[in-house]
């Protein structure tokens, strides 16, 4: 897009096919937000629902509401409304628990599965969390396993081998937004006996992903960020048919057994993807995220990566043209086969407070350590409008230093 006149930009979002989708969420409308990659906007219908959940259900319904407002079907239901955005088959997805609590079962199972393996290949660069999780899996297992990290994404491949159990790994780097080859990379691990495991936290709802097509064993992924589940909304996991009936996961709850309310003395698993729960589920976070969902009901995943890929090189075209000069260095591929959602910047002192600056402004991206800038682009509300003005309130905030001051210099505690 040559012209970059905020005519321009209006008249683009006249002609987008999405953006009507809009008015389904509750956003202020001093604010510009492009941090939906890190929590999503409230959905109207989830307010609606919550609201009639806690005063209707649960306050009328009380516990009838597990059977009569179908409480106990929402793991179930909620991962078939999952199911399509991910390529996959309704019975090979659940909503459970949180991503982290997925992972350390999806995890345990498949090391289980590959027990004269030893090796578990992730990424320096993965998102913490998961290289912990894995850390507490070999603590428990007590088979000898060996975390290895590979430093780039091209290093994975030469690193997995015939000792390889598991590859675990994130489809969109969490920092810099940088996408795997979901495809090449499975195939990679089977050829060499391996199982993998993707993380689709920046995934799901913001890219195409064909986990059934592309042979995936396991996935999980949260459903706070592009799904717009809310604070904390569960989690969601995916079995590929050929591991339900052997794959083994270690938190055997009550609600993966094959009959919960028979409170039988010993643990048969579910032998579907129920298995693969523990406890009780959060019942409101789940109202919510279901609500949320059925957003997605008329929405082309394909439409959604068309205007994300436009939306985000849109923006990489504006900062280059408006914000050079300042020290911030762009770090998100510009290949459209190697970026997710979101874009992010380097500075080399002070992105923690140029952020805060333009937050104060009123546009909200987020910042990670240790120096990096990151906004996330959520085709379902965020305009080719709101690109334009938060670069241009980017622009302003650097020519003037008015993020050089100590209040936008001290940090809180969640960045």
């Amino acid at each position: 897009m040559h012209d970059k006149s905020l005519s321009a930009a209006q008249q683009r979002d006249r002609n987008d096919a999405l953006a009507h989708h809009k008015s389904a969420f509750i956003l202020p409308q001093d604010i510009i937000y492009l941090d939906g990659n890190s929590l999503g906007a409230l959905p109207r219908q989830s307010a609606e629902q919550l609201q009639s959940a806690i005063l209707t259900q649960w306050g009328e319904g009380l516990i009838r509401s597990w059977n009569d407002a179908g409480w106990i079907d929402l793991p179930r239901r909620i991962g078939a409304k999952i199911a399509p955005l991910i390529g996959a088959d309704a019975a090979n997805v659940v909503m459970a628990d949180s991503t982290s609590v997925n992972l350390f079962k999806l995890l345990s199972a498949a090391c289980a599965l590959r027990p004269d393996r030893t090796k578990i290949i992730t990424e320096e660069a993965n998102f913490p969390t998961d290289n912990y999780i894995a850390e507490g899996v070999i603590n428990q297992q007590g088979m000898g396993h060996e975390l290895v990290y590979a430093k780039n994404p091209d290093e994975i491949y030469t690193l997995i081998d015939n000792s390889t159990a598991v590859v675990m790994l994130t489809h969109i780097n969490y920092r810099n937004g940088f996408m795997h080859d979901i495809e090449a990379l499975s195939r990679a691990a089977h050829d060499a006996g391996a199982l993998i495991i993707w993380d689709l936290a920046h995934s799901a709802g913001a890219v195409p992903v064909q986990l059934d097509a592309w042979n995936v064993d396991f996935a999980v992924g949260c459903s706070y960020k592009y799904l717009n589940g809310g604070p904390g909304a569960p989690a969601f996991l995916y079995v590929a048919d050929r591991h339900l009936s052997t794959a083994r996961q270690p938190l055997s709850g009550w609600f993966s057994h094959h009959s919960p309310f028979a409170f039988e003395t010993h643990y048969e698993p579910a032998g579907t993807i129920d298995q693969f729960l523990c406890g009780t589920p959060a019942i409101l976070s789940a109202v919510a995220l279901d609500a949320a969902l059925d957003i997605w009901r008329d929405v082309d995943i394909h439409a959604v990566r068309a205007k994300s890929l436009a939306l985000t090189d849109y923006f990489i075209s504006l900062m280059q043209s408006r914000c050079s000069g300042y020290g911030l260095q762009l770090i998100t591929p510009r290949e459209h086969h190697h970026r997710g959602s979101h874009v992010s910047f380097t500075h080399p002192d002070s992105g923690y407070a140029i952020m805060s600056a333009l937050i104060s402004q009123g546009v909200i991206g987020d910042f990670r350590a240790p120096d990096i800038l990151r906004f996330g682009f959520t085709p379902l509300y965020t305009s080719f409008s709101d690109v334009w003005h938060a670069t241009d309130r980017l622009a302003t905030l650097l020519e003037d230093k008015s993020w050089d001051t100590p209040q936008f210099h001290n940090r809180k505690l969640v960045t």
